[in-house]
């Protein structure tokens, strides 16, 4: 079976083959994915999705109204999890960012509605062997997120935000999964 090259992990296979690429419209596990792309800034996913058991603890199961709520001492108390990325940040970030997704969710009512719009609602597919490291989508909704308060939100992490959510299919052309489950 052939997949993406990235895929060579037990981990990263498994990532890769049920949810790299896979549309996502639940707003608590897009609130997990962006906390999660942004602690990757400068790291491998590969070390992130090692961690991310514990990012469930540590993030009360990414429930944004529970990190919005993170006071300074509960980031101290994150700084000392060896099971996550200690960097205070990013960690701080993590409760700014929490409290803007809130407010996007107030807003346009959820926030897979507010993201959604920068691909047109659609997935959108790479046809190509060339996989971008940002669009103007990713500029877009960079320029957007940051706007809002948003914090580790640059194109780059946007536009891996947008892959990890299905926003984008950039699955390589002879991969399994092109496609799949893409909607289009």
């Amino acid at each position: 079976m052939k997949r993406c090259a990235w895929a060579a992990t037990p981990l990263g296979i498994a990532y890769h083959d049920a949810e790299w690429g896979v549309p996502v419209h639940d707003d608590r596990v897009l609130f997990e994915f962006l906390l999660l792309e942004g602690a990757q800034a400068g790291l491998s996913w590969e070390t992130i999705l090692r961690k991310r058991d514990a990012y469930r603890n540590a993030f009360a199961g990414f429930d944004p109204q529970k990190v919005g709520r993170f006071s300074s001492k509960k980031i101290s108390a994150l700084m000392r999890d060896e099971g996550i990325v200690r960097n205070r940040l990013k960690l701080q970030s993590s409760v700014t960012n929490a409290k803007a997704f809130l407010a996007v969710q107030k807003e346009f009512g959820s926030f897979d509605a507010y993201v959604w719009r920068f691909v047109g609602g659609r997935p959108r597919v790479n046809r190509g062997n060339r996989v971008p490291v940002k669009t103007a989508q990713s500029d877009a909704l960079s320029k957007d997120l940051l706007k809002r308060g948003f914090k580790f939100v640059g194109s780059t992490i946007c536009y891996a935000y947008m892959q990890a959510v299905g926003m984008v299919d950039d699955h390589s052309p002879d991969c399994f999964r092109k496609n799949s489950g893409s909607g289009s």
